[in-house]
């Protein structure tokens, strides 16, 4: 359909509105009561991410209840090491596990096994034929380091201490995992636009942890490939980078990699961005989760801020990550209200 009646692909596209679009990230998750009740009925995460008919539930609970503008597809960014070989698991109050890690395993002794992305497929195609016209529909992936980080360790950490080790220790190794991940992920989100995403996001969570030269290596170097490799097979589709904890290395990321869009974390001063980035580049972001789950006018001045921070520039209101688990839902509702308001008067 017109991009002029999508107001979040237009604004990929480099139109500045004066209504911001908005969505969230985790949108979809536990916050929401209609959420918990089918997670519970399923009997956890893999199970619901992998049920192309309770997945699509999943991602279009938050459009029926909030009508934001975009929909973000129910998924985990570890999908791709699942794929490559490592066996996935969720605890119940746990993080997620990758087994074996390989810290001290060979890539090369995993089975692949790309069947296992086919539910993803399925998931997008339901959501694709189920959304309101207006609605922008997002697909997405882990960025090559971040997912890495996961695929070494094992498991998630606070510093990506044992994978940053790795890669100044066995740069082979670490650079044939790296290079693993690229090429499924060109794969995966183009199978994904295919069945009818309309736009993609690169999640670089752990981008901050890096040195400058280990960030030029490992977080720029293979985004870039991703985008350039992507555009070749999807021409068009828009692309947003968010290298979470970048700091003073987003004009780096936003010059070396070339997205169509950049996300800012909540650490991130909106002014500075607006300033540092190249001119006319769209923006998204970046209220802190935490004035969201706070309320009130404290939630408010939040809004107000990153509001005025881009005066001329492409927005995409967003947080500056995912959304809370015990975030209020009258607070989300306020934050829509106050984007919304505050624009049209």
């Amino acid at each position: 359909m017109p991009t002029s009646l999508k107001p979040l692909l237009g604004v990929l596209e480099g139109r500045r509105l004066d209504v911001p679009p908005i969505w969230l990230m985790r949108q979809a998750g536990r916050y929401l009561p209609e959420y918990r009740a089918l997670r519970a009925e399923k009997g956890g995460f893999l199970a619901l991410a992998t049920d192309p008919e309770a997945a699509a539930e999943v991602t279009l609970q938050p459009i029926r209840r909030f009508g934001f503008d975009g929909a973000i597809l129910f998924s985990d960014i570890l999908m791709v090491p699942w794929a490559l070989g490592q066996d996935l698991s969720f605890g119940v109050g746990e993080g997620p596990r990758l087994t074996p890690p390989l810290v001290d395993h060979a890539l090369g002794a995993l089975e692949r096994a790309p069947e296992r992305l086919e539910p993803v497929y399925a998931t997008v195609a339901r959501v694709a034929r189920a959304l309101p016209t207006e609605t922008t529909f997002l697909g997405f992936a882990g960025s090559p380091w971040t997912v890495a980080t996961y695929m070494v360790n094992g498991s998630g950490s606070k510093d990506q201490g044992e994978t940053r080790a790795f890669a100044y220790r066995d740069e082979a190794a670490f650079a044939e995992i790296v290079g693993a991940i690229l090429e499924l992920t060109v794969e995966y989100l183009a199978r994904q636009i295919t069945a009818g995403v309309e736009a993609v996001q690169l999640f670089d969570s752990w981008a901050g942890s890096l040195s400058p030269e280990q960030f030029e290596r490992w977080v720029i170097a293979p985004n870039a490939e991703i985008v350039t490799r992507l555009r070749e097979r999807c021409p068009g589709v828009p692309i947003i980078g968010f290298p979470k904890g970048a700091g003073a290395k987003l004009a780096a990321y936003a010059a070396g990699v070339a997205p169509d869009a950049i996300g800012l974390d909540e650490t991130v001063d909106p002014v500075w961005a607006d300033g540092a980035l190249p001119a006319g580049m769209p923006v998204q972001g970046n209220l802190d989760p935490l004035a969201l789950l706070t309320g009130g006018e404290t939630l408010d001045r939040g809004v107000d801020r990153v509001l005025a921070a881009f005066p001329e520039r492409p927005h995409l209101f967003n947080l500056g990550h995912g959304i809370g688990q015990h975030t209020p839902i009258a607070n989300v509702e306020r934050l829509i209200a106050r984007v919304r308001r505050d624009v049209r008067g």
